[in-house]
Order: structure tokens, then C-alpha cells, then sequence
């Protein structure tokens, strides 16, 4: 794992306390622990292994777009938009083999080709425009989803292949196909964030855009990878998402973009940019995933299930700033 996120302490700390304990990623994974503990003793079914591979089955299109999301926010960046590209991708999928005529094997690829067209569209103008990456993500989040909205006029596409539904509904090794493709997508970012010269870019741009840039470093392109490739995932998400539910619709992927941003900052990367790891996003996702379940199986309403995983968030902020003041000695 990256040492970018180890928590600085005093040497005589160093010397008594384990390098694993002072990580963000370790005190995220045992409040996880003894969340689940307590949701598990509350109701006897959400420790059980078919609940739980559905939860990983549900968590698979919003994780696909977390991992490129990682990405972008170590860089100091942002997109917002990922939840429209889901929509556009949802719909130009059912739109292209509908009523375009094409294979569902073509349309499932021009659906990947058009999110990672609005991807590379939003890292284009970020880079060679200069526009703030916030202000254009927002912008492009109300030009995707009118786009999808437009498209679909308010039809739905149903009918697609049996073996379409394989990605989304069947099993794989004894768990959901789905999951897989996900456990594979981790693996491979978490391989480039922390093992390649293009990880430790990303770290070096979050760090200092400015002293990355006089090291020559090649920053626009690397940023337009990244929000290319975050497009890509959404695109991927979408056919995922599609094959799961049967259907295309326009408003698919409506606030996904806030479910993988709380993610990611939960999971300990900085909205500042400069720290983060994929790990760190994974138990993220997994900490809001179950706790979802396990308050509904308990009988907690949506209302004060969102304050729940609110005051979460805000005790992960308050340990993660108390540890931010230890290292910087304040």
C-alpha cells in the first residue's frame, strides 16, 4: 500500500506503536468491524453470505466509477457528472440496438466510446481551457443528462438478449459476475496508483500542480487520461447497471456522482488533493453499502438512514482532521 496516507507521528510514538495502526484505512476498517458486529446482532440475516454477495453485487456500478474518481480527486480535481454520463451511456445503449439497428455487442461498445468521449470532453476543456474543474463537471452533468432526457423521450428500452443479463443477474466462481469485474478493476488501480510513474504523477500534481509542471511533468495529459477513463467506468457502470435492471431509462445514475464522492473522501482521500489510496476508497464503499442494508434490516427508515451514514461521515472527517493536527504538530 502507498505510504502517501500514513499518519506522521512523533519518533517516540514510532517506535511503540505498528505502522498499519497509524493509517487512515486501518481506523476506517475497524469502525467497519464493529459496525457490522452490531448490525450483525441486531438481525441474524445480515451477516449471512448470500447478503452479503448481494451487497457486492450493488455496490459494483458505483465502485467501477470510484476507483477513476480515486484518480481524479488525488490530482486535486473533481467530476461531477459521472451519474449523467451513466444516464447518456444507459440510454444510447437501448437507443443504438432499438431503434439504430445495431448488434447489442456494437451498441454495448458505442456506449463505452460515448462516455469515454464525455470524459475526454470534460478533460479537453479543463486542461486546454483552463475551466475550473467544479464549475465544468456541473456544467456537463445538466448537458448529459438533457441529452439522455432528449434521446430517450421519456421511452424505456426492455427485450435485450438473455445473455445479455449474464453481467448483471447470473453468478461467476460462486459469486455475482458483476463482482469479479470489480475485484479485477481494484486491482489493476490499485497497481497503477501505487506501483507506476503514473500514480506517483497523480500525487505529485495533488501535491503542487505548479512544482509538478517545473519537474516537467506531463500534467494535462495525465488529467485527461484520468477524467477520460472516469468516463470510460461510468460508461462500463451504465452497461452493468442496464444488465442488472433489465431496462434503460434516462434517469439512471441520478446522484451517483454524491454516493462516489462520499466514498472516496470517506475512504481518506483529500478533496484538497495530494492523498488517497484505492484501498482506502473500497472500505468506503463497503462501510456505506452495508450500513444501508444492515439499518434497513433492522427497520431503520431511508430518513434516518441517511443521518446515520451522515454521522458517519462526520466522525471519519473529525478523526481524520485530529490526526491531520498531530502530524502537522498543532
Amino acid at each position: 500500500m502507498s505510504a502517501m496516507s500514513e499518519i506522521p507521528l512523533p519518533q517516540a510514538a514510532k517506535r511503540v506503536v505498528p505502522w498499519w495502526l497509524l493509517r487512515h484505512e486501518t481506523m476506517l476498517a475497524a469502525i467497519l468491524l464493529v459496525a457490522l458486529i452490531v448490525l450483525g446482532a441486531l438481525n441474524n440475516r445480515f451477516l449471512t453470505l448470500d447478503n452479503l454477495l448481494n451487497q457486492g453485487r450493488l455496490t459494483t456500478e458505483v465502485g467501477l466509477i470510484a476507483l477513476p474518481m480515486t484518480f481524479i480527486i488525488i490530482t486535486g480535481g473533481i467530476d461531477l457528472s459521472v451519474g449523467s454520463i451513466v444516464g447518456l451511456c444507459a440510454i444510447l445503449l437501448g437507443y443504438s440496438w432499438k431503434n439504430l439497428g445495431f448488434p447489442l455487442p456494437l451498441a454495448i461498445g458505442f456506449s463505452l466510446l460515448v462516455g469515454a468521449a464525455a470524459g475526454f470532453f470534460n478533460g479537453i476543456v479543463i486542461t486546454r481551457v483552463k475551466v475550473p474543474p467544479l464549475i465544468m463537471t456541473i456544467a456537463t452533468l445538466a448537458l448529459y443528462r438533457g441529452l439522455a432526457e432528449g434521446i430517450s423521450q421519456a421511452r424505456s428500452v426492455r427485450g435485450y438478449p438473455e445473455w445479455f443479463y449474464f453481467i448483471g443477474q447470473e453468478n461467476l466462481f460462486g459469486g455475482p459476475a458483476q463482482l469479479w469485474l470489480f475485484l479485477i478493476a481494484i486491482v489493476v488501480s490499485a497497481i497503477v496508483l501505487d506501483r507506476t510513474i503514473f500514480g506517483r504523477t497523480l500525487y505529485a500534481i495533488g501535491n503542487n500542480e505548479t512544482a509538478a509542471r517545473f519537474s516537467s511533468l506531463p500534467v494535462d495529459r495525465v488529467k485527461l487520461i484520468i477524467y477520460t477513463l472516469s468516463g470510460l467506468m461510468a460508461g462500463l457502470s451504465a452497461c452493468v447497471l442496464v444488465s442488472r435492471v433489465t431496462t434503460t431509462r434516462s434517469d439512471m445514475g441520478i446522484g451517483y456522482e454524491l454516493d462516489v464522492i462520499a466514498a472516496v473522501v470517506l475512504g481518506g482521500t483529500s478533496i484538497f488533493g495530494g492523498v488517497g489510496t484505492i484501498w482506502g476508497t473500497v472500505i468506503g464503499l463497503a462501510m456505506i453499502q452495508l450500513l444501508k442494508n444492515g439499518l434497513a434490516l433492522t427497520g431503520v427508515k431511508g430518513d434516518a438512514t441517511i443521518v446515520v451514514i451522515g454521522a458517519v461521515l462526520i466522525l471519519s472527517t473529525l478523526v481524520a482532521s485530529s490526526l491531520q493536527r498531530r502530524r502537522d504538530g498543532v
